[in-house]
């Protein structure tokens, strides 16, 4: 068992407090990972608010990477000293899905309650109770006791720090285009929402040589900032009717909407803005109980299709060390996502900013 310092939420619409909490060693196929960085992501957000219910109280964090410290009996995949990017969504391994190349779906795994980790109960402690861990991973703290598929090394080509991203934005977004939607060159894609993850989109779209990429947002910097990221045209959703103007500059739709904000009207938006036989593809996590509304007959007679996306539909073991090459040869731009590094005692700033709608990627980073 260890001390380490850790940002907790014991209410929702609360600040978080930072304190120290006792960590159990890892037990067998479990990992310690001192973390180097961790996102500031829109899924802890939604816990914070109580849009999301969660047991509390609990450590949030999912989007992180950093070094194998110690690991647990039978562990044979990372050793101390391996560079690894997190993964919120490990995997068994002998399921349907993961048999079948699904692992992001695991049977498993949800049925592993919330707040807990796969072997059962809790690493996390203060004064003998229990405090939970967000995704399997709770990551905003100094260290982090993982499932050992949820370790996924990278090798030393990308900093540790920026390869955080990988944990969730760059796979989530980028596995979007290339897995869930298979956006083929010379496509037209519409990305509704372009903060981490729809920045990623955008890339993902870029590197499989869309034709056209549609930014969509309510916030100008965003939408400018999207530019660097390969996004040829604009839309101000606050300016003009977004559908329509999609539309407008496709001629009819385009071939491949995005949602990556999670709400119901944008998923409309995104449905909305495909052209018949297209698809919609809803990235975004909402809330708990927003729901959604189509055109029923619009459905079979423009043969549009909607489909979900979680986790960039990844094979984690496979595609972050992908996305990890590709960001050292320079086709993904990690870099430049990142627009402001906070410690562990500024989170609250940093969510702050985020709920602000400042571009790019904030990180929480650990010394």
């Amino acid at each position: 068992m260890r001390t380490v310092k850790a940002a907790v939420l014991y209410d929702y619409r609360a600040p978080l407090v930072v304190e120290e909490l006792q960590l159990d060693d890892p037990q067998a196929g479990e990992v310690l990972v001192k973390i180097a960085a961790s996102g500031v992501c829109r899924s802890d957000w939604h816990v914070m608010k109580g849009e999301w219910t969660s047991p509390l109280p609990i450590v949030l964090g999912h989007e992180a990477a950093g070094v194998v410290a110690e690991v647990g009996p039978n562990v044979t995949r990372v050793k101390p000293g391996d560079p690894v990017v997190i993964s919120f969504a490990p995997n068994c391994g002998y399921c349907e899905y993961c048999t079948t190349g699904r692992p992001h779906l695991c049977a498993t795994m949800r049925r592993v309650p919330g707040g807990t980790l796969p072997a059962g109960g809790t690493r996390l402690h203060k004064d003998g109770q229990p405090v939970y861990h967000f995704a399997r991973t709770a990551s905003f703290a100094e260290y982090a006791v993982i499932h050992e598929s949820g370790a996924v090394p990278i090798g030393p080509d990308v900093p540790v720090e920026l390869a955080a991203l990988v944990g969730c934005a760059v796979t989530t977004g980028v596995g979007a285009v290339l897995n869930t939607a298979r956006v083929t060159p010379g496509s037209t894609v519409a990305v509704i929402g372009c903060g981490g993850v729809g920045l990623n989109v955008i890339q993902g779209a870029r590197l499989v040589h869309a034709a056209r990429i549609i930014a969509v947002d309510v916030s100008q910097p965003k939408l400018e900032f999207a530019r660097r990221f390969g996004a040829t045209d604009e839309i101000d959703a606050r300016e003009e009717d977004a559908a329509r103007a999609i539309r407008q500059l496709t001629g009819g739709g385009v071939d491949y909407a995005f949602e990556v904000l999670g709400s119901g009207p944008t998923i409309r938006l995104a449905y909305d803005a495909v052209r018949p036989g297209g698809t919609a593809v809803v990235v975004g996590m909402a809330a708990d109980g927003d729901e959604v509304s189509i055109d029923a007959r619009s459905l079979a007679s423009l043969e549009k299709t909607l489909k979900g996306c979680f986790y960039g539909s990844a094979r984690t073991s496979v595609d972050m060390p992908l996305l990890a090459s590709l960001a050292h040869a320079g086709k993904l731009d990690l870099d430049a996502l990142v627009t402001r590094r906070y410690p562990l005692e500024e989170i609250d700033e940093a969510y702050a900013a985020l709920d602000g709608g400042e571009p790019g990627r904030g990180l929480i980073v650990f010394n």
